[in-house]
C-alpha cells in the first residue's frame, strides 16, 4: 500500500527559512573558506611543503560549488553537504592535535553549522520551487 503523500509547507512558511538557511550557509560558507586560507597562510607549519600547493588541494572542493552557492542553487547545496564533511573529519582530526586545537574546533564547528544549513536549505528551496511552480 503506498503511502499518501504529505502536503508541502505554504510558502509564507518556507520562504523566510529559505532566506535564513541560505544567508546561515553563505556566511559559514566564506567563514570556512576563510579559516582556510588564514591558517594556511598565516600560522600552520607546513614543513617544508609549498603553501599554494597545500592551500589549492584544500580550497579546490569548496571552490567547485562556490558559483552554484552564490547563485543559490539547491543541488549545489546538496553537493556541498557532501563535500563539507571532510572539512568536518580534518577539524576533528586537528582538533586532537594540541598545537592545532583551536583550528580543529573552529573547522569541525564551522562546517558542522554550513552541513545543517546547505541541508535546510536543500530541503526548503525544493520545497519552495515545487509549491511556487503550483504543486500542493
Amino acid at each position: 500500500m503506498a503511502r499518501k503523500p504529505k502536503p508541502l509547507p505554504s510558502l509564507e512558511w518556507l520562504k523566510p527559512r529559505v532566506k535564513i538557511s541560505r544567508a546561515v550557509s553563505l556566511i559559514s560558507f566564506v567563514s570556512l573558506t576563510v579559516l582556510l586560507l588564514v591558517w594556511n597562510l598565516a600560522f600552520a607549519d607546513l614543513h617544508g611543503a609549498r603553501t599554494w600547493v597545500v592551500v589549492s588541494i584544500q580550497l579546490i572542493p569548496l571552490l567547485l560549488v562556490a558559483p552554484g552557492m552564490l547563485a543559490g542553487s539547491p543541488r549545489a547545496h546538496a553537493w556541498l553537504c557532501f563535500i563539507v564533511n571532510l572539512y568536518f573529519i580534518q577539524g576533528v582530526l586537528a582538533a586532537i592535535n594540541p598545537a592545532r586545537m583551536v583550528f580543529g574546533w573552529l573547522e569541525a564547528i564551522i562546517s558542522l553549522v554550513l552541513f545543517v544549513a546547505a541541508l535546510l536549505y536543500t530541503r526548503w528551496g525544493y520545497q519552495y520551487a515545487r509549491k511556487a511552480a503550483g504543486e500542493s
